[in-house]
């Protein structure tokens, strides 16, 4: 599937018994259920933080917070072209993007595995930096922004964009202490 024009299909979504509350009954466990992709998206459409998990050429993860934004039913995240997360891409284009909250009762991660490609078309390129811009707002627009000039930096190459067409997501919910675990497969 090439990402310059994702075409995302819905997910199949199910429930994984194994690791939710459906097996260990507690209190208001008994109606868990997977958690529908729409769901799942909307929930982490406001997570300012992401994790990218890349492959080192001998192996090993190479783990690091980015920001990402999701666009046409893809997540996005921006890099270097020399750094690490880049280098590691061009040998293996495998990786995950994790979110989340570090609540043991309370909150949802999601996990999504995929092959990342840079983004060459620049339309597509446009649409994902409006879409960054819409989410981040003064922390990538303002000159007193965090990641100020982020779009210039992408536009000229002083930063790769990458889609990630996803393969299979994970969704950890924590609702109270009740807990479920779904797997989307596209």
């Amino acid at each position: 599937m090439s990402v310059e024009r994702p075409f995302v299909q819905q997910p199949t979504t199910e429930l994984d018994a194994r690791y939710s509350s459906a097996l260990n009954p507690r209190p208001g466990a008994a109606e868990v259920t997977a958690t529908e992709w729409a769901e799942a998206r909307r929930r982490v459409a406001a997570a300012e933080i992401f994790w990218v998990v890349t492959v080192r050429p001998g192996g090993g993860p190479h783990i690091t917070p980015v920001i990402a934004a999701w666009h046409a039913g893809v997540p996005y995240f921006s890099t270097g072209p020399g750094e690490q997360k880049a280098r590691n891409l061009a040998h293996d284009a495998h990786c995950a993007l994790l979110t989340g909250s570090n609540s043991l009762t309370e909150g949802f991660d999601l996990v999504v595995e995929g092959e990342a490609e840079p983004v060459g078309d620049p339309a597509v390129l446009e649409e994902v930096i409006a879409a960054y811009e819409a989410k981040y707002g003064a922390h990538i627009t303002s000159a007193e922004g965090t990641f100020h000039g982020i779009g210039d930096a992408m536009r000229s190459g002083d930063a790769v964009l990458f889609a990630v067409a996803p393969v299979t997501a994970y969704g950890f919910g924590r609702d109270d202490g009740v807990y479920s675990h779904t797997r989307w497969s596209f």
